[in-house]
């Protein structure tokens, strides 16, 4: 994967660059799940970072099975019958991020693949870096 070339989706255009979460306070991260009968909740396959000026970037992937970062505000949850529910909220202990509310983000590095896309985002914090990735055409986050 090449790191640092030009964000731009083949399917879903330039979005938003990384670096425009540098030094941004992470306020709040809302997450979108979904939820059929008894499972286990599958996800998240949405995250929405919102810093501390209300200011949201939503990072989910995209049927290229490329990461999209874009400028855009939490949806509301849906009922998709008998496919089951899409939930959102607040993220709890759910994803990395939870460890990281309150802090700044301090650099951000960006995969990408050329037939595709960025394919991951490299969050750094002043404790810790958190990678989010489309692995198979999921959203994956894990704390570096």
């Amino acid at each position: 994967m090449d790191s640092e070339k030009s964000n731009e989706c083949l399917l879903h255009g330039a979005e938003v660059g990384g670096q425009s979460l540098v030094g941004r306070r992470l306020a709040q991260a809302v997450g979108s799940w979904h939820v059929y009968g008894s499972d286990d909740p599958v996800g998240p396959l949405d995250v929405w970072l919102i810093d501390d000026r209300g200011a949201s970037i939503h990072i989910t992937t995209g049927s290229d099975w490329c990461l999209i970062v874009e400028v855009s505000e939490p949806h509301a949850g849906y009922d998709m019958g008998v496919s089951g529910l899409i939930t959102v909220g607040a993220i709890g202990e759910e994803t990395p991020f939870a460890d990281h509310l309150g802090e700044s983000v301090l650099a951000v590095r960006e995969d990408h693949e050329p037939n595709t896309g960025r394919m991951a985002l490299e969050i750094s914090f002043p404790t810790g870096r958190v990678r989010c990735e489309s692995w198979a055409g999921d959203l994956r986050l894990t704390g570096v």
